[in-house]
């Protein structure tokens, strides 16, 4: 955009700023703090030139009432951070195989399948992680049929997650047995085999909204890892209450380093296990 003569570049006042801050909240939950102001101006702007409105009134109008909501979704695809790579946070996986699901698996009947949830996914390196995990590491995978799903509030990320095409730097802290096992290697890149792939079911999800989530039941593990952080303090109470209602009683959420459930609602148990700290939803809650 740099490029661009700066007549061109659409204006964007403070008052601008405050308006979508605050409409961008209500419809995500993501809240925009003073010093992203640069970060937001650069987006709108990207995305009123693309679609050729240069005043701030007509594009905001757009993002309101637009029938089909694909121009609120492309920009929330430009506004959101997609950062992360295979085994992050590897110790919540070791906590899984070793402790979490062994206690899921005694609450299953037979061909009761064990399901999973990332949320959000971003480009897939979670859910697939989660995937090699299992294959590695837990003695009942054989046993049990396990349900992976991955959701986003970003379609482009959904898009590429469905592809399984990863670099170097995505790939960098996975055993050099479990990629030749689960990868193959395509124009320089690794890409997950399709039984892996296919085995992943791909979803949009807006935590903020109780319409796109309220399909979203009936799952043993939570993975929902540094996504609050985005949140305000109401924001992430409406999303402790979609993962608990997602989740079956005595069913586990895992947050990121940095997250706790404790400071946000009373709704969960905490657990601590060897390998992490971790949050319970009661057996005796209501589903």
């Amino acid at each position: 955009m740099s490029a661009l003569p700066a007549a061109r570049i659409p204006d964007i006042s403070e008052s601008d700023f405050t308006r979508f801050r605050d409409f961008f909240y209500r419809k995500t939950g993501i809240m925009f703090a003073d010093n992203k102001r640069y970060f937001v101006d650069k987006r709108l702007q990207e995305r009123m030139l693309t679609i050729g409105q240069t005043a701030f009134r007509d594009y905001f109008n757009t993002l309101r009432f637009q029938a089909s909501g694909d121009e609120f979704q492309a920009l929330v695809n430009l506004m959101t951070v997609n950062e992360t790579y295979f085994y992050r946070e590897e110790y919540q996986f070791h906590c899984l195989t070793r402790s979490i699901l062994p206690e899921v698996a005694k609450t299953k009947r037979r061909g009761e399948p064990v399901r999973i949830w990332s949320v959000p996914c971003s480009t897939g390196e979670e859910p697939y992680s989660i995937a090699f995990q299992l294959l590695d590491n837990w003695a009942g995978i054989d046993q049990y049929d396990v349900e992976i799903v991955a959701s986003d509030i970003d379609t482009g990320v959904i898009e590429q997650a469905k592809r399984g095409l990863y670099g170097d730097r995505s790939v960098q802290h996975v055993p050099r047995e479990t990629l030749a096992r689960f990868t193959r290697r395509v124009r320089g890149a690794y890409e997950v085999i399709p039984d892996i792939r296919d085995s992943v079911a791909f979803a949009r999800v807006n935590l903020s909204d109780p319409l796109s989530t309220r399909q979203f039941r009936g799952f043993d593990v939570v993975f929902c890892r540094n996504l609050l952080i985005y949140f305000d303090d109401a924001s992430r109470r409406d999303a402790a209450q979609t993962i608990f209602d997602a989740l079956n009683p005595g069913g586990f959420v895992c947050l990121g380093h940095s997250e706790s459930m404790s400071r946000i609602s009373s709704l969960f148990a905490i657990r601590k296990f060897p390998e992490a700290i971790v949050y319970q939803k009661p057996f005796d809650a209501e589903s």
